[in-house]
């Protein structure tokens, strides 16, 4: 009778343990809980996802000639953003003329820059954005429409990650010509000193009207491209690593800085230039810097 009660007991023990890898399966295709700034290290990789891009792709639509370029149009648990293409081409980066007497040293040399073609968000992303990837938000100023801000470098890797698995587009970070290429204009820039302007009240939140704290993206005027707060607003991620231009492209990246651009509601005008340029570590989160999506 013992005998037979372990028979069973082992035979019950195996079902168990053969069933649960299946259970634990179907969970993470269906979609990982993450504690909000969290890293899970044992997150599958978004080829793993079958399921989650067959539904994204789904919701992806694509339309055209409008603002300039293509535009692409993503849906995220019913929040809409719009990705615009930036034609590639050369440039001249940094502290060209019209930036005048204001452009620092870390403005110069201007050099010239070759860009491929990229897509770069119409706006900065919005705390209704970032909530329906992430599920929480960090935000000071709390507003749907209102830039997201407050979050730590770290966490937009996983914001990134999330919103692939949602949309089966691979975002990131624009790079720092890229960014600065969209904010004059691309190839349709008018060389003004400020995105879409030579007066910053038209295109920029900046201390001067902002009272204090961000508005609404694409409330200001749009540049030559239709993209909206290149100037003002939030200050926003780069995904390069801080250096300075005289060092050319071989010069030494500074660890653990990142460059941050845009100027913020907090900021004088003269941060709000295009070619304007700082660095912040990535441990750092305050309320007037946020982010604009690439891919």
């Amino acid at each position: 009778m013992i005998q037979k009660s372990k028979l069973f007991f082992y035979i019950n023990m195996v079902v168990l343990a053969a069933m649960m890898p299946s259970q634990v399966s179907s969970q993470v295709k269906l979609h990982p809980v993450i504690p909000g700034g969290e890293y899970n290290q044992l997150m599958p990789k978004p080829s793993s996802f079958p399921v989650i891009h067959e539904i994204a792709n789904s919701r992806l639509s694509r339309r055209s000639s409008l603002s300039g370029g293509d535009i692409e149009t993503f849906k995220v648990e019913g929040v809409t953003f719009r990705m615009v293409k930036v034609r590639g081409g050369r440039f001249i980066m940094g502290a060209t003329e019209e930036q005048g007497e204001e452009a620092g040293e870390d403005e110069r040399p201007a050099h010239e820059v070759q860009v491929q073609d990229f897509y770069i968000a119409e706006t900065e992303v919005t705390q209704e954005l970032w909530e329906a990837v992430m599920g929480f938000n960090p935000s000071h100023s709390k507003g749907p429409k209102l830039p997201v801000e407050s979050i730590r470098y770290r966490d937009i890797d996983l914001f990134l990650m999330k919103l692939e698995f949602f949309t089966g587009q691979h975002f990131r970070l624009p790079a720092e010509a890229e960014w600065e290429f969209a904010a004059r204009g691309g190839l349709k820039s008018r060389h003004t000193k400020y995105a879409g302007s030579d007066d910053y009240e038209a295109v920029a939140w900046y201390c001067n009207n902002s009272g204090n704290h961000s508005h609404d993206v694409a409330t200001k005027a749009p540049n030559e491209l239709g993209i909206y707060d290149m100037s003002g607003n939030v200050e926003e991620w780069c995904e390069d690593l801080w250096k300075p231009y005289a060092q050319g492209a071989d010069g030494e990246e500074t660890p653990n800085v990142r460059v941050r651009r845009g100027g913020g509601f907090l900021d004088f005008a003269t941060h709000l230039r295009v070619s304007d340029r700082r660095g912040a570590t990535h441990t750092i989160f305050t309320n007037d810097i946020g982010l604009r999506l690439a891919f």
